[in-house]
């Protein structure tokens, strides 16, 4: 521990002796070795951020661990010394958005200044715009790289950047990894160019939003269904995000006229006044929508997290409650409409994430589509879509996270176009005077009835990633042999990427890139995943139940069973 201290000390004294550090950052640091508990500072300096193959996220403050101008700096002239070795001679170009969280529009103009200051191009939004338009915009406009700023659904102490290639997805190998290197490299805050060109340096015009809405409606099936329901009545709220800029005008390109927004959380505001966490999978950050649908008799209410990559929907039962949905359940549903609504089944397919329902999987194989699978995290898929490109036609694709994403014009998650397609599913539910709910329980009948949860375990601070790892250790060195009464019959481990049968003994190779996921299947369907969360200082349990569904009358009582097995492989694991 006194090294550490001694460690942290040295670090924080480097940043007091930098000439480049402004003298206000230099007190904050004063301030933070001046304090008798350490703690803050040991966080804020015991490493560096890491600028990993996602890119940037951290809390905001001073330190080498932390969001700030300098860490945001040193990242960017990295991607610059990347791009420029990469496109010799050529005018390189990269796009930048930003959304609603506080410093993110700072940050864009740090990445902006440095950008253009090694000889960039760089186009920049005006102001806040969705993350899923700034992947749109990097092919609109041919640029070789993105960066949107952004900290996606964490606290409002977060912020970070996603580095996006000219594919219009974010970077994978080997551009990840070699951008990483060149971010390594740069050892002192004297080789990051500040300084902005002004010259190189210009605001996206509307032409591109406007094609973005185009590209909208070509993907939305059954458009008379529409127009017969375009007055249902929808409820949306941005909580305070990006997403009050374009899902309205979204869901009205579509042909709907009212859809309501959630007043209270429409004003763009990085502090989240309203809500504990802007993140939609939390039900206490859905709390207003739910108020407002209930208030107008909406059909359906929809939330966005504040980049507007992920989108979490209610939808409404007969006796006038809502149900929350989650990511599964509407990523299931959207399948559901979509592999049914598709005409042309030839060398079609869906993908999705390892860890998302295998509901999917099973409606899939039986509509005559294919569906891959791909490592968690949007890019794995668009990387997939790259692979697959002039050879298969790719429909859509989706993650249990609360990401989707219909038709190939985006290369990300996409909440903006999300919100238009299920409001085109409530009408086309509403054609059938049935609602989303009725049609979840109706494919849960035709299909099985899978069931998820996702058990979080927070671990902060440098304890916290230790713990985490040694957790992983543990699963992987010593794994369960049996869970609730159910035997593990596999495991599958996509670090050493071997797949192993323990009825046969029998090993196989998993034909996926190395991440550190431990999956086991159990002799009853039951299904364990456990990963490291890549964004937030968390470990991730996910856990798939199944059985048959014969009837609709049959819901509520399966539903109860599934739940107490849920319940109970959570317990195990809380105990392990």
């Amino acid at each position: 521990m006194e090294d550490l201290k001694q460690l942290v000390q040295s670090r924080a004294q480097a940043w007091l002796d930098s000439p480049t550090i402004d003298s206000n950052t230099k007190a904050e640091v004063k301030a933070l070795l001046a304090k008798s508990d350490d703690k803050e500072l040991v966080d804020s300096f015991y490493k560096d951020l890491e600028f990993g193959t996602g890119g940037l996220r951290g809390v905001m403050g001073v330190g080498s661990n932390c969001m700030n101008k300098y860490t945001v700096g040193m990242a960017t002239q990295g991607l610059a010394n990347y791009l420029n070795k990469t496109f010799p001679g050529k005018k390189t170009q990269v796009a930048i958005a930003h959304d609603s969280r506080n410093n993110s529009r700072f940050f864009a103009q740090v990445a902006a200044d440095v950008l253009s200051a090694n000889g960039i191009h760089v186009h920049m939004f005006s102001e806040l715009r969705p993350t899923p338009l700034l992947s749109y915009a990097i092919r609109y406009l041919k640029c070789d790289s993105g960066i949107v700023v952004t900290a996606s659904h964490n606290p409002k102490e977060y912020n970070g950047y996603k580095a996006y290639w000219n594919d219009g997805a974010q970077v994978v190998p080997p551009h990840d990894k070699n951008i990483i290197t060149e971010v390594k490299a740069i050892s002192s805050f004297d080789q990051v160019k500040f300084e902005a060109n002004k010259s190189l340096i210009s605001t996206i015009g509307p032409e591109v939003e406007k094609a973005y809405y185009e590209e909208v409606k070509k993907h939305i099936p059954n458009k008379e269904t529409i127009a017969r329901h375009s007055n249902i009545p929808l409820v949306y709220s941005s909580i305070h995000g990006a997403g009050i800029t374009m899902v309205p005008e979204s869901v009205k390109a579509i042909g709907f006229n009212n859809l309501q927004v959630v007043d209270e959380q429409k004003t763009p505001d990085g502090n989240f006044p309203t809500v504990q966490s802007p993140n939609p999978e939390e039900r206490s950050a859905m709390e207003l929508v739910i108020k407002k649908g209930k208030a107008v008799g909406a059909t359906m209410v929809m939330a966005t997290d504040p980049d507007t990559d992920r989108v979490g929907i209610g939808v409404r039962k007969s006796d006038g409650e809502f149900v929350l949905l989650n990511g599964n359940q509407a990523f299931s549903l959207m399948m559901y409409f979509v592999m049914k609504n598709l005409k042309n089944k030839t060398n079609a397919y869906v993908a999705k994430t390892i860890v998302t329902t295998e509901l999917v999987d099973t409606m899939a194989e039986k509509l005559g589509v294919e569906c891959y699978n791909t490592l968690t995290g949007f890019k794995y898929i668009a990387e997939l879509m790259g692979k697959l490109e002039g050879k298969k036609t790719f429909v859509a694709a989706g993650e249990e996270s609360y990401g989707y994403m219909v038709g190939d014009f985006v290369r990300d998650k996409d909440a903006v176009s999300a919100c238009a397609f299920f409001a085109a599913m409530a009408a086309e539910a509403a054609d059938e005077k049935k609602s989303l709910y009725d049609w979840l329980i109706d494919m849960y009948v035709e299909y099985g009835y899978y069931k998820e949860q996702l058990l979080n375990v927070t671990k902060k601070g440098q304890q916290g990633e230790q713990e985490i790892k040694a957790m992983m250790e543990k699963f992987r060195t010593n794994p369960p042999a049996e869970i609730i009464g159910s035997k593990v019959t596999r495991v599958l481990d996509y670090k050493s990427l071997k797949e192993k049968d323990l009825a046969t003994g029998k090993t196989t190779t998993l034909d996926f890139p190395a991440s550190d996921v431990l999956q086991f299947y159990l002799a009853d369907g039951t299904k364990v995943s456990v990963r490291p969360s890549g964004t937030e200082p968390k470990i991730k349990f996910y856990i798939s139940v199944k059985t048959e569904l014969k009837s609709r009358a049959d819901f509520d009582k399966v539903t109860a069973i599934l739940d107490k097995k849920i319940e109970g492989v959570e317990q195990y694991l809380k105990t392990v």
